[in-house]
């Protein structure tokens, strides 16, 4: 008996109906994207492990999918190697890529070897899958669209102030109401600076980015458990607790990071970003969230993320700045700044929400019953002229039983069906029936693209 077919954990299968949502989602913020003057890219599904490794810190690079070496990736491997079972070790000698993990480290590589291409400051803006070996769960997926823009060659916060409209932009129009977060690694520095634990930055950053989802006690331990000093710990409480208005923790933040010129540089270039926005006005909330840290280690300024406010799912968009992530791909000093909306979530959302216009479904709007062979050459010819004038239709292309066909337009939800039979014929017509009230009429070719387009 053959085995049950099945998916990978994590993975989806979508339908046309999904999928036409997902267009309407990818179509939505490639409209936006186009325009803030940003251009498209695409890069391989897999990258060099050298090229991904790293970059991440130690749980991404946990979360990389190896690909294993074809032919014999035994051959080179000695026998105690081979029974010393250490699978990291092991992963390297025999899997030279790996599936990416984000579309920033390979955008990244890419500048780097097209820089002579270029134009900078260059906006590229990706959307394309990527995959984490991360434990599925609600709103977490394995394989997942990711819809990146990135700026790259300036250091200017218009960038920043432009991504964050593009943001309130996307979500106005999607319908979703957001509230978008911002942060500066600098001032989660000063943090650590401040509480005598500026080498324990990371460890910092990676645990208070789980505030919301594992709580401040278990964020405490963890950061016990990172060697961190009850002291520190005591201090960074009402920081990270830290409440009232943008306005009212720029202040307290200016007071508290006194003592640190990076924490202070953070506050300024973060009150820059939020002044700004104030003035242009966008539709959605806009906060200062000292809990957020983005735990991807290289961001290094600003940071985002952003949160549905009727809907419990993680964060839908995020990003940060980036000031020297080329670096390490021998292209030193220069800076970006990106956001990521994570398409899924965002499916996920609308679903929940009902939020997708009924004409982002985009399903055939009229099809021809087939009576026979003259009556099917008679429907072609009209199908070309109705398809010029932009309606979607289709015949069915087998000549049998009436009400088959019309249980075929009834699944696909056709809202009109043409009718081609020896008096249509005679006459040069097509009787068009509503499939909603049952109405017919014999109509030209004409009056059909009239009825269906009006």
């Amino acid at each position: 008996m053959a085995a049950k077919p099945c998916i990978p954990k994590g993975t989806r299968d979508f339908s046309p109906t999904e999928m036409a949502k997902r267009n309407y989602i990818f179509d939505t913020i490639r409209s936006v994207y186009h325009l803030y003057g940003f251009q498209q890219i695409e890069t391989p599904a897999m990258e060099m492990l050298s090229t991904l490794m790293g970059k991440y810190g130690e749980e991404g690079d946990k979360l990389l999918f190896k690909i294993q070496n074809s032919g014999d990736y035994f051959s080179g491997l000695t026998d105690e190697e081979l029974l010393s079972r250490n699978a990291t070790r092991l992963a390297c000698k025999f899997c030279e890529k790996g599936l990416r993990y984000d579309l920033t480290v390979p955008f990244a590589r890419y500048v780097v070897m097209h820089r002579d291409e270029l134009t900078f400051p260059f906006k590229r803006y990706q959307i394309q899958p990527v995959w984490r070996a991360d434990r599925p769960q609600k709103g977490r997926y394995r394989e997942f669209y990711q819809c990146d823009a990135d700026v790259v060659g300036s250091d200017s916060l218009l960038n920043e102030v432009e991504l964050m409209q593009i943001v309130d932009t996307v979500f106005s129009r999607f319908g979703i109401r957001v509230c978008i977060k911002i942060n500066n690694r600098k001032i989660l520095t000063g943090m650590a600076e401040i509480i005598g634990e500026a080498d324990k930055i990371v460890d910092i950053t990676v645990a208070i980015d789980k505030l919301d989802k594992i709580g401040l006690d278990n964020v405490n331990a963890e950061l016990r458990d990172k060697g961190i000093s009850e002291e520190a710990i005591a201090k960074l409480q009402p920081i990270i607790l830290l409440n009232g208005t943008n306005t009212d923790k720029l202040a307290t933040l200016r007071q508290v990071l006194a003592t640190s010129e990076t924490g202070l540089k953070g506050v300024e270039e973060t009150a820059f970003i939020l002044n700004t926005l104030e003035s242009l006005g966008l539709k959605n909330e806009v906060e200062l969230d000292l809990t957020l840290a983005r735990g991807l280690n290289y961001y290094t300024g600003a940071i985002f993320e952003v949160k549905a406010l009727d809907v419990q799912i993680g964060s839908i968009t995020g990003g940060g700045r980036y000031d020297n992530l080329t670096g390490v791909f021998g292209m030193p000093g220069l800076s970006g700044v990106g956001i990521s909306f994570g398409a899924d979530r965002i499916f996920d959302v609308l679903n929940q929400l009902d939020l997708y216009p009924k004409e982002a479904v985009k399903g055939t709007q009229l099809l021809f019953i087939n009576f026979g062979e003259q009556e099917a050459a008679f429907s072609m010819q009209v199908l070309s002229k109705v398809r010029a004038a932009g309606i979607r239709a289709e015949l069915y292309p087998d000549c049998c039983k009436m009400k088959k066909q019309m249980s075929y337009a009834n699944a696909k939800k056709v809202p009109y069906v043409a009718l081609v039979g020896d008096n249509e014929l005679s006459e040069g017509k097509v009787t068009l029936k509503d499939m909603n009230t049952g109405e017919q009429h014999l109509l030209t070719p004409e009056e059909v693209i009239t009825a269906l387009t009006r």
